[in-house]
């Protein structure tokens, strides 16, 4: 895969998180879940979007889950 084929992945997966995920859901949260949520829908990296939650990965996992948002590589 070339640098424009990962590119061209990458906001197609994005373009996915931002489709499925529950805005309503996300919009009623308190900022510190709010913005690591939005932070994965635009980088797919939920790792350091758990950390910015103060949330363990599968506990930011559940969140995700809760939220509608796709996990796509």
């Amino acid at each position: 895969m070339n640098i424009d084929e990962m590119i061209k992945a990458e906001k197609e997966a994005r373009e996915i998180r931002r489709k499925t995920a529950d805005w309503n859901f996300i919009n009623s949260l308190p900022p510190k879940l709010r913005i690591p949520l939005e932070y994965y829908i635009e980088t797919g990296d939920i790792y350091n979007a758990a950390k910015l939650a103060g949330l363990a990965v599968d506990e930011f996992n559940e969140l995700r889950i809760k939220a509608g948002i796709l996990a796509v590589d």
